[in-house]
């Protein structure tokens, strides 16, 4: 992570196919700073480990959970990481164990402390996976959004205490 206060926190967050779980953890993430009035500690971005998707929108269930709770995903498009992600960016996150596998086999060995789990950081599920909610129903997304917004806020938590904001 970024030691040097002046420089912002980059953060990407990774699924399989870059169209549910990382944009809504992006999406998310980046609301979240920005009603805590810190969006500007941050770079934000997210990725997948696959190019299923590369340059499409958001699935439009991910984006409708979304957007019932105040997230817009509609300007996110997704892409594949790159091998360039791993040192451009203080934290590597990615949403369940097979998508850090896959990040971690990637990875120079200089980088691999930066690659986690999103739940890692949250308070309900930490520790947890978020699973895909893509081959699922509307309560499948819904559950993946609830857990992406307990990882984003205990991130937040994380990287900016309370007393310095």
């Amino acid at each position: 992570m970024s030691s040097n206060p002046s420089r912002p926190t980059s953060v990407l967050f990774v699924c399989m196919g870059n169209i549910c779980r990382s944009p809504t953890a992006e999406g998310v993430f980046r609301t979240i700073a920005q009603r805590r009035k810190v969006l500007d500690r941050f770079i934000i971005d997210s990725a997948g480990t696959h190019g299923y998707h590369i340059g499409a929108a958001p699935d439009e269930r991910a984006i409708a959970h979304a957007a019932t709770r105040g997230y817009d995903l509609s300007k996110l498009r997704a892409r594949q990481v790159v091998a360039d992600d791993f040192d451009r960016f203080d934290l590597v996150l990615g949403m369940d164990s097979e998508n850090l596998r896959l990040l971690k086999s990637m990875s120079p060995s200089r980088c691999s402390n930066k690659i986690e789990l999103l739940l890692d950081y949250g308070h309900e599920f930490g520790g947890g996976e978020v699973p895909d909610p893509y081959y699922g129903s509307a309560k499948d997304f819904e559950r993946a959004l609830v857990m992406i917004e307990d990882g984003c806020n205990g991130l937040v938590d994380f990287l900016v205490p309370r007393d310095a904001r």
